[in-house]
């Protein structure tokens, strides 16, 4: 299996995980977010088949977002002099696992290597986290991986915002 960054001309192969806004962002929207610098997508290619893939854009993680008690643990990361409102992150706004290939692992692996390639990125910027909305079906799939909860008690129905500290590599 190799890693490889989607570009205009690669010629998508079908693709099915189950779901079909994630079947969907990858067929008709993932090459107008890199257009547009709004997002990378990157996919795990098995022989000629889609295993996976994800997607990647910048994010913040802010006071707004955050839970009170959330927010004060966050603080603590960071010394005194470094207290802002915001703190960079990375956000996976899409991951997403062929249906030929769940519960192989391969999701995990997938995050593991997720972690390693913006850990080792030298880019002109930086963030200290990675950030995810995780659907609530995901959410125990983002635990496994060591990200947690932003906040405790979230409005949105369908998805939970999660995080990740860079420093825990």
């Amino acid at each position: 299996m190799k890693l490889i960054q989607l570009t205009e001309d690669y010629e998508l192969k079908p693709f099915d995980c189950g779901d079909a806004d994630l079947n969907g962002f990858l067929a008709h929207d993932a090459k107008g977010f890199h257009d547009k610098h709004i997002g990378k997508t990157f996919l795990l290619i098995d022989g000629e088949q889609i295993a996976a893939y994800f997607c990647l854009f910048n994010d913040k993680v802010s006071r707004v977002e955050a839970s009170g008690s959330a927010w004060r643990k966050m603080k603590k990361l960071f010394p005194h002099d470094k207290h802002f409102s915001s703190y960079p992150a990375v956000k996976i706004g899409r991951l997403a696992v062929s249906q030929d290939y769940r519960n192989t692992g391969i999701g995990s692996k997938l995050m593991l290597s997720i972690k390693h390639m913006l850990n080792a990125e030298d880019t002109c910027s930086t963030f200290r986290f990675i950030t995810v909305d995780a659907y609530l079906s995901a959410v125990p799939f983002y635990i496994k991986n060591d990200f947690k909860l932003l906040v405790s008690d979230d409005d949105d129905k369908h998805t939970r915002l999660m995080f990740f500290d860079m420093m825990e590599m």
